[in-house]
């Protein structure tokens, strides 16, 4: 049986993370407290005999950090596509699934670089669920069960049935608290953690039916790309691709969509406060990593990569130190630290980003 090939998108920024995540190194090449990367991890749970060697695509900048940190882990990506600038999902997604398909991939899973999964076997039961859909022309997307009443993800309401693969009813963004409680209680709805299983001929078909001009652009930009190895430089045409997440581009225009359910443990790791709740604690509550000291304090986390932090007498807050940058703020508002990135930008300091 034809192997799948997993499709990493590393284009993410992660700036809820800053200044952990800068554009020089985003989140997806940080440990955040494991022994391995996020682009790490996300390659290694597909070293199997079911997976091929990986399709990675991502700014051009980051080409020599990707290659290194997943040769670090013996891994080899079979194309190493690099954007100009990042054009979102739906970009990514349609140039990929263009060169799986020159690949003569008969299936391929695309996901983000950058999350973690606490079930890496879990997740590779589900592909195997959700596989027979895919092949048969369905495009499949993996509901994660939810853990709690999430307010900053997207969700999926799956029909009524019985089967393994459901058709997708709707997609519902980011809601307030009180839905997102009636959807956590609701077993037709599931986090939408943007993991996707479909054969590229069928993913390329419907992009073109539901978003022609993506398409078009997609393919002009696919075909004027400089190769060298099993290198895919993309050039100025990238940059007219429309910037479009892929759930809106495709899924939610589609009705080939199915969910299929996958309980692996998945988080985006996108926030101070859900690195924070992930991480081994104190008797406190407090999470401090690098040469930090702490006194009367509860519920913080502090990273230093040098200077001597202390805290004393606080609760509830992220202090980051990081390449010559300190960022205090409370642990759970990344509301927050987005306007610290825009407060930086407006400051005109553009380096510290």
């Amino acid at each position: 049986m034809a192997k799948i090939i997993p499709v990493l998108m590393s284009g993410g920024a992660g700036t809820r993370l800053w200044p952990l995540s800068r554009r020089a190194k985003p989140k997806q090449f940080h440990a955040l407290g494991g022994e391995h990367t996020l682009i790490q991890d996300t390659v290694l749970r597909f070293t199997t005999e079911a997976f091929g060697p990986p399709i990675v695509i991502g700014n051009a900048a980051h080409a020599d950090l990707t290659r290194a940190q997943l040769g670090e882990v013996g891994v080899t990506a079979s194309v190493l596509i690099l954007e100009p600038e990042g054009r979102h999902t739906a970009a990514a997604a349609c140039v990929s699934a263009l060169a799986a398909a020159e690949a003569g991939a008969e299936l391929m899973l695309l996901l983000s670089a950058d999350a973690r999964i606490a079930d890496p076997a879990g997740l590779r039961a589900a592909i195997a669920v959700g596989a027979p859909a895919a092949r048969d022309g369905s495009l499949v997307i993996f509901g994660i069960t939810p853990t709690g009443p999430e307010t900053g993800y997207g969700y999926i309401r799956g029909e009524a049935g019985d089967g393994a693969a459901r058709k997708v009813a709707a997609f519902v963004e980011k809601p307030d608290l009180a839905t997102a409680q009636a959807y956590v209680a609701d077993p037709a709805y599931s986090w939408n953690a943007g993991i996707f299983l479909f054969r590229p001929d069928t993913f390329l078909a419907e992009a073109a039916r539901t978003a022609p001009e993506l398409m078009a652009a997609a393919r002009i930009a696919f075909a004027e790309a400089q190769r060298d190895g099993d290198t895919l430089r993309l050039g100025e045409a990238f940059r007219a691709v429309p910037s479009l997440p892929v759930d809106v581009a495709v899924f939610e225009r589609t009705d080939k969509a199915v969910v299929v359910a996958a309980d692996i443990g998945w988080s985006d790791v996108g926030a101070y406060d859900a690195l924070w709740a992930e991480a081994e604690k104190t008797a406190a509550g407090d999470v401090l990593r690098g040469p930090v000291i702490a006194a009367d304090t509860a519920n913080c986390l502090a990273v230093s990569d040098g200077p001597t932090v202390v805290l004393a007498g606080v609760e509830d807050l992220a202090v980051v130190v990081e390449n010559g940058v300190v960022l205090v703020t409370r642990r759970d508002a990344p509301g927050a630290v987005r306007a610290a990135v825009d407060a930086v930008r407006k400051a005109g300091r553009e380096d510290l980003l």
